[in-house]
């Protein structure tokens, strides 16, 4: 199952793509407040701007709504990580580069994030394997990224272990933030968890970054 696979009456991409986004973002906000099952596709129609028909010409069921929103967000996560990544680039620098991008997105990303994993067990199996496959392919990034920075220095399993680190420590920002905020803004959490990372690897970078000595002031 893929973004393409979710059927349209509509013939114009562009228009998909501007009456999916309106989609996605109005149906956030409901799951947030109401959760996936107790949200209507009469009110995902309300919150995105058009017509209970409208909606339908877009897709097929609500299902597909909530599939849509989880794609969106690997989708950006993909295309924010292979801008911030240089597979020329062979220093810890680059490492910290792509945590920096990542953990920003995060950010920009948190209400979607939440909603991801508060009901991603509501799409069907099939959905569920593309979105975590998806996700392998993110921490696959990752994976390179540290192959890259940190050549012949660890075992595979040790990367990949690195790689699930970061990725949900990144993702963390966004289903724990409730508490988190309460000590940090995103810039000392990423300064914070960079830091650990390069100390637990043995590596320090003089202005790179500074350890989060306030980040308990934030």
């Amino acid at each position: 199952m893929t973004d393409q696979q979710v059927p349209s009456t509509i013939k114009d991409e562009a228009l998909i793509v501007k009456r999916r986004n309106q989609m996605i973002k109005g149906a956030v906000t409901l799951f947030m407040e109401k959760g996936f099952h107790k949200t209507t596709t009469r009110e995902i129609a309300k919150a995105s701007g058009f017509s209970i028909g409208t909606l339908y010409e877009y897709i097929r069921k609500k299902e597909d709504v909530l599939f849509l929103v989880c794609d969106s967000i690997y989708q950006r996560v993909k295309e924010r990580m292979e801008a911030s990544i240089d597979p020329e680039q062979t220093t810890v620098k680059s490492l910290i580069q792509a945590v920096r991008s990542y953990f920003q997105l995060m950010d920009d990303m948190q209400d979607e994030v939440l909603v991801m994993y508060q009901e991603v067990k509501s799409l069907s199996r099939e959905a569920q394997e593309y979105v975590l496959q998806k996700e392998r392919d993110m921490v696959a990034m990752l994976e390179q990224v540290i192959i890259n920075s940190l050549p012949g220095e660890y075992a595979e399993a040790e990367v990949r272990l690195m790689a699930n680190n970061i990725f949900v420590q990144g993702q963390m920002w966004g289903f724990r933030r409730w508490i988190l905020q309460r000590n940090f803004t995103i810039q000392t959490y990423t300064d914070t968890q960079i830091h650990l990372l390069l100390r637990g690897l043995g590596k320090e970078i003089e202005g790179i970054i500074q350890p989060a000595d306030n980040a308990g002031h934030a």
